[in-house]
């Protein structure tokens, strides 16, 4: 896996994560449509970590750094 995101493309995953994890955890965001924003924080958090999105591929998108 070659590295396709951006330092900050991953500060913005991480923010949006922690939002959707407070709002969801505050009773905001509940029922069905909660679990489904956190699976999709859960999902953000992974790739942060890891500087890669599976999807940027799919879009020709590179936030990374030019080597």
């Amino acid at each position: 896996m070659k590295k396709n995101m951006g330092s900050a493309d991953k500060i913005i995953r991480i923010i949006i994560a922690i939002v959707v994890a407070a709002l969801y955890y505050m009773d905001i965001i509940p029922g069905t449509l909660g679990i489904v924003l956190m699976v999709v924080a859960a999902v953000f958090i992974l790739t942060s970590f890891i500087s890669f999105c599976p999807l940027y591929i799919l879009f020709g998108i590179n936030t990374g750094s030019k080597e």
